[in-house]
């Protein structure tokens, strides 16, 4: 199945979806100010994790973005998806914290986030900015990092599980979820059998008292069964070729034309600049190859009218003084009504960003969020493993190649709410299979109109509403 692809309408997933789940409940509450939100406490935590060998120890970490109090009543640990860093879930945890004080959110980076050079970022004013959104910051060299061959599914759920081991020692109200790819890994860490002593069963599944699915579900990034061979030599994957096992040391992180860590260096400077100075001239040379604001110049890359692949695309608004053009690339990968913007009407201004206020999503947030001191909105070392794992990975592995190395065994009787996008890459068959094949009880809402983006950042904070209900129910049964 294609991550790609035209989704059905949000009537027809209403319509598909049986009577014992939740769906379109309103999300027009009022949502916390910005100056709420801006008070909800947060901290960067990193811990000492699974030891891999050949990987540097200061490696060896769990790391997570801390909102909410430090004794909390319930801790929810969410999962960002592919390419994407802690600071993806910043607006979704402010607003969960600040609906339920008592409600603490922690929100992963994984280890490959610490390879990133974040100081400089931080360190840089406009001016260095705009170099670094015109050549970037210089990458690691893939044979500096070939440690990263190993950072598959067993690294990132035991990284994981080292959060949430910390979290169920200050409240058994302990749920996972995620976004995205973050959805799948959120399946599969309930499924994993960590191998524990005798006292404990290494179920991932008896760490936690529910799931939380942001329009993404197990399965998301696997099209077909994968042999032993295609795990060893390579093969296609939903996302292009997939690097096998045995290239993985010299091929071992995502360096793609969409992205890579010199293109997440650029992106993260340019939306400091967005955020700062969003009417300024975007550097010239940088993310887009005519006159156009830093806002625009940050945007376009994204906005679900213009954004390459549907699991890039948020909706918050579009370009003004724009010259438009069908774009056909966008279309074949997926895209619906999808343009291109070749330059500006007007060549005496640059192309310019109108925010819509009906959008899910609002531009100036998002910019401002993209990159915070305490996170990043990607990953930009993303492990070719990690791809390749989740591609081989099906919900239940005994009895196949990948039993030993991909220990996906065990049932998982639990309480799971899923989120679909409206205009997203998941829909809500897809959870209701999973939810056929582990017996998990499953809750699904449907956000209307929202890309797959929206779905953590939209300044309305029905999200955030309908995952503290459903925790609150969950917890009720005790």
């Amino acid at each position: 199945m294609p991550l790609a692809r035209l989704l059905l309408s949000s009537a027809l997933l209403v319509a598909c979806a049986p009577a014992t789940q939740t769906v379109h409940r309103s999300a027009s509450m009022t949502t916390p100010s910005d100056a709420v939100l801006a008070r909800v406490p947060a901290v960067r935590v990193v811990r000492p994790s699974f030891v891999v060998p050949g990987t540097p120890p200061y490696l060896n970490a769990s790391i997570t973005v801390r909102y909410g109090p430090t004794r909390p009543k319930t801790i929810l640990l969410l999962m960002p998806g592919f390419l994407g860093g802690a600071g993806s879930f910043d607006r979704l945890a402010r607003q969960i914290v600040a609906l339920q004080p008592q409600t603490a959110v922690w929100s992963v980076d994984r280890r490959s986030n610490l390879l990133e050079p974040q100081g400089q970022i931080s360190a840089a004013n406009p001016a260095r900015l705009a170099q670094i959104v015109r050549g970037g910051l210089p990458p690691r060299s893939k044979e500096s990092v070939s440690y990263m061959r190993d950072w598959g599914l067993e690294v990132t759920l035991r990284d994981w599980r080292v959060a949430v081991k910390e979290a169920r020692t200050l409240t058994p109200n302990v749920f996972i979820g995620g976004h995205s790819m973050g959805g799948s890994l959120t399946g599969l860490y309930a499924a994993y059998d960590f191998n524990g002593p005798p006292v404990d069963t290494g179920r991932g599944s008896d760490d936690i008292r529910g799931m939380v699915m942001l329009d993404g579900a197990p399965g998301l990034l696997s099209n077909q069964p994968l042999t032993r061979q295609n795990y060893d030599e390579g093969t296609g994957g939903v996302l292009g070729p997939l690097t096998g096992l045995k290239r993985l040391p010299e091929d071992p992180y995502v360096d793609t034309l969409y992205f890579g860590p010199n293109l997440a260096s650029r992106a993260a400077a340019q939306a400091r600049l967005a955020a700062a100075q969003p009417n300024a001239l975007a550097p010239a040379g940088g993310l887009v190859n005519y006159p156009a604001t830093n806002l625009a110049a940050a945007m376009v890359q994204l906005e679900q009218r213009y954004a390459l692949l549907p699991f890039l695309a948020l909706k918050t608004g579009r370009a003004t003084n724009a010259i438009e053009g069908d774009n056909l690339i966008a279309a074949v990968l997926g895209g619906k009504n999808s343009y291109w913007v070749a330059g500006p009407k007007n060549p005496a201004l640059p192309v310019g960003w109108q925010a819509d206020p009906a959008a899910p999503s609002d531009p100036q947030d998002f910019v401002k969020r993209f990159w915070t001191p305490l996170s990043d909105y990607s990953e930009w070392y993303f492990p070719n493993r990690l791809s390749l794992d989740l591609a081989a990975v099906r919900q239940g592995t005994r009895g196949t190649p990948f039993e030993k190395d991909l220990r996906v065994w065990n049932k998982v009787s639990l309480p799971a709410l899923g989120i679909v996008a409206g205009n997203g890459v998941t829909q809500v068959a897809e959870y209701q299979k999973y939810a056929a094949l582990v017996g998990a009880k499953m809750t699904v809402d449907i956000l209307p109109g929202a890309a797959h983006l929206d779905i953590t950042v939209a300044r309305n904070d029905g999200v955030a509403r309908w995952i503290l209900e459903w925790i609150k129910q969950v917890e009720a049964k005790k």
